[in-house]
């Protein structure tokens, strides 16, 4: 690969920023400055280095970002803010989008990577993937709601797959689902008579929040998500 396209994929900067970086020295490759654009580096081999700090390939990339509201879950818009502009610097956007979705007015846990397949495995309804939801509820649940919700609910020509109900106390819930319909957990509860009033994703699969504070973002591995 050549060492201009290297640098792009691995997110340090633009094309035209990149040759920049190499034409002003500040690139090396093997402990050598490099000032060709077009040097070939061996992705997996070559020790590339931009200021003095490694820079590693990787053909896919995975984060995790505590998600705050206000925001929607897309990659642009014209009208609103979306995901994106919560991810730092560091983060290489090249091909990056998110994986399922988060409402506007909902926080928590999403994830964010350039792999297609993983992506599709992931939101798969076939894979069930577990998500599971703090609820701040407007009235307080009974038995009746919460075996309601575990058995399924018509949400609206859909009905629900079982879910898990953990009462944290009267007006809040901890609901585990495998689906990620549109306004899901919403629309669950306003079948049992009830209103959303706040929501959170806390794990996605094998993810979770962990100690992360809103808008943090942390690099993670495949092998954490599924």
């Amino acid at each position: 690969m050549r060492l201009d396209k290297f640098l792009v994929e691995c997110g340090i900067g633009s094309r035209s920023e990149v040759k920049k970086m190499i034409s002003s020295a500040l690139i090396t490759i093997d402990g050598a400055i490099c000032k060709d654009n077009n040097k070939s580096v061996d992705e997996k081999n070559s020790v590339v280095e931009y200021n003095g700090r490694r820079v590693i390939y990787k053909e896919f990339r995975y984060y995790k970002l505590y998600k705050i509201d206000g925001y929607i879950t897309a990659t642009e818009d014209k009208k609103e803010k979306t995901v994106m502009d919560l991810l730092p610097d560091w983060v290489n956007k090249k091909d990056l989008f998110p994986v399922g979705r988060l409402d506007k007015d909902t926080e928590g846990l999403l994830m964010f990577t350039n792999d297609g397949k993983l992506a599709h495995e992931v939101t798969s309804p076939k894979k069930h993937v577990d998500k599971i939801y703090r609820v701040v509820l407007r009235d307080e649940i009974g038995e009746g709601e919460i075996s309601q919700l575990e058995t399924g609910v018509d949400i609206g020509g859909y009905t629900t797959q079982p879910a898990k109900v953990e009462v944290v106390h009267s007006k809040e819930i901890l609901l585990n689902i495998k689906e990620g319909k549109f306004h899901q957990v919403k629309k669950m509860l306003k079948a049992v008579g009830n209103e959303v009033l706040y929501l959170k994703r806390e794990t996605f699969g094998k993810l979770t929040l962990d100690d992360m504070v809103p808008c943090e973002v942390r690099e993670i591995e495949r092998d954490d998500i599924i």
